[in-house]
């Protein structure tokens, strides 16, 4: 069945690049009706946004998204992980200005939102994007892969020269609220270097050591330190369920990642839509509904630092 919230649930932060006020409001939504944005300061024949693959604006640090009118929301990653990772299948998602408020870097303020407030059932079938075939995308070193599984999974390797962070590999069945229990409190992380550089470009000026993992060599510059010791390569696995959500519905695949990034795995599913013979839309049985991210969550599976 598909699932919208039973009530509107708020936030309020800043944005990571322009370090500004930002409030957000997650909402219930009609059956069919999806994963959609509203830029709330924008009149409203514009302010519509489509969380869609095909609406993506590649950009290099977040994942932004673009309507018919040019109008662009930044930052989307973390609150499309932590609906997929519940099971929402339609809301609309109103935010007051172009980026989603970073918050603590993760998604674990949105998933304990969303569940604090709880979803509802409605009488509507889901469908899910069934892969068919393998489908890889590559770029230089990097590159992203799905292949056909009855659920989806992520793996995901990463290999970066400072010590803090080195190589690290994970792989994860998504069933079952494994994203709330492994992923969600994961943040985004960066080294201290390309925050100065950035700052100094202008970008990035609400990024702070309490909203990202800073590492500078061997050193975790943020309060507190890891959370998880490969937090790093949990991050990248959080924004790659983000990122897959805007095929616009579940995928039922095994994804691979190998140093991708947002551009990366918005371009695997590109080559995936691009070819009729690689997926199928499939009807959720109850057997398959009961593999999905967001079936049988809990509110205990909250890692326990972000129970209110």
């Amino acid at each position: 069945m598909q699932r919208t919230l039973k009530s509107a649930v708020s936030f309020s932060g800043v944005g990571l690049h322009s370090g500004k006020p930002v409030t957000m409001k997650v909402c219930p939504a009609p059956v069919g009706r999806g994963i959609w944005f509203r830029r709330t300061d924008l009149p409203l024949r514009s302010s519509l946004i489509p969380a869609r693959w095909d609406a993506v604006h590649q950009s290099p640090l977040c994942t932004k998204i673009e309507n018919a009118s040019g109008e662009s929301l930044s930052t989307i990653e973390h609150i499309m992980a932590a609906l997929a990772g519940c099971g929402v299948s339609n809301a609309l998602v109103e935010v007051s200005g172009p980026e989603v408020p970073i918050l603590d870097g993760s998604a674990a303020a949105f998933v304990r939102g969303i569940m604090a407030h709880g979803l509802k059932e409605q009488n509507a079938p889901l469908k899910a994007l069934k892969i068919l075939k393998p489908v890889e995308f590559r770029a230089g070193e990097a590159w992203a892969r799905l292949d056909p599984a009855d659920a989806l999974s992520i793996e995901f390797h990463i290999d970066f020269a400072d010590a803090a962070i080195g190589v690290q590999h994970k792989a994860l069945n998504m069933s079952n609220g494994s994203f709330v229990r492994e992923l969600c409190d994961s943040r985004t992380f960066c080294r201290k270097s390309d925050v100065d550089a950035m700052h100094d470009q202008g970008l990035a000026l609400g990024g702070t050591y309490e909203n990202a993992v800073v590492v500078d060599g061997a050193k975790v510059l943020s309060p507190g330190g890891l959370r998880h010791s490969d937090e790093a390569v949990r991050h990248k696995m959080l924004d790659a369920l983000g990122d897959l959500m805007l095929a616009g519905a579940p995928i039922l695949g095994r994804y691979t990642g190998h140093r991708a990034g947002h551009a990366i795995t918005n371009s695997l599913l590109r080559a995936v839509f691009a070819d009729a013979e690689a997926y199928e839309w499939v009807t959720c049985d109850d057997q398959t509904a009961a593999k999905l991210p967001g079936a049988g969550l809990h509110w205990d599976e909250i890692p326990a630092a972000f129970v209110a």
